[in-house]
């Protein structure tokens, strides 16, 4: 059973079938629980079966191996083996799969979703950057992992004497 109409090419994005849920007719959720659970609904709580369904059409969707994510990790683990810690350098600020990042913005509030291959899904549109689509949100340009949260802004070194900054 499909949540939201599609054609061949395009199948509906997780955010679209999830954001269809609320208009489901009570049958049609206990069908969908069925075919993702492959057992009866557990009760007719429909806040928690909608919740649970739209977990496990996440974790259908983003279990998906990501060979990027294998690649940095075994040269995260290489280095700390030789040396004893991650290099700065080396830290990965992407975030995982599925993970849904949010930012108000002059009084607006802006949801992307991070998918299985390394890009985002913001207003229905795929970017490769979130940096792409902070630029979109503010007409101007910033670092997108800055503007969602995910770094903080750059710390000035403090030199060896007292209270001076470079």
């Amino acid at each position: 059973m499909n949540i939201s109409p599609r054609t061949p090419a395009t199948p509906p994005s997780v955010v679209a079938q999830i954001g269809r849920l609320p208009e489901l007719k009570m049958p049609e959720i206990k069908a969908l629980w069925q075919k993702l659970f492959g057992a009866d609904t557990p009760n007719y709580n429909r806040p928690f079966l909608e919740r649970r369904i739209a977990y496990r059409l996440q974790e259908v969707e983003f279990r998906k191996v990501d060979a990027k994510l294998l690649e940095r990790n075994q040269r995260r683990i290489a280095a700390l083996l030789e040396t004893g810690k991650v290099e700065k350098s080396d830290r990965d600020t992407r975030p995982a799969a599925g993970t849904v990042l949010t930012r108000e913005y002059r009084d607006v509030e802006y949801c992307v979703v991070a998918t299985a291959d390394g890009q985002y899904e913001f207003n229905g549109r795929m970017y490769p950057s979130l940096s792409m689509i902070a630029r979109e949100i503010t007409g101007t340009r910033w670092s997108g992992p800055l503007f969602f949260g995910l770094k903080g802004p750059a710390k000035p070194e403090v030199s060896t004497r007292k209270g001076l900054r470079r």
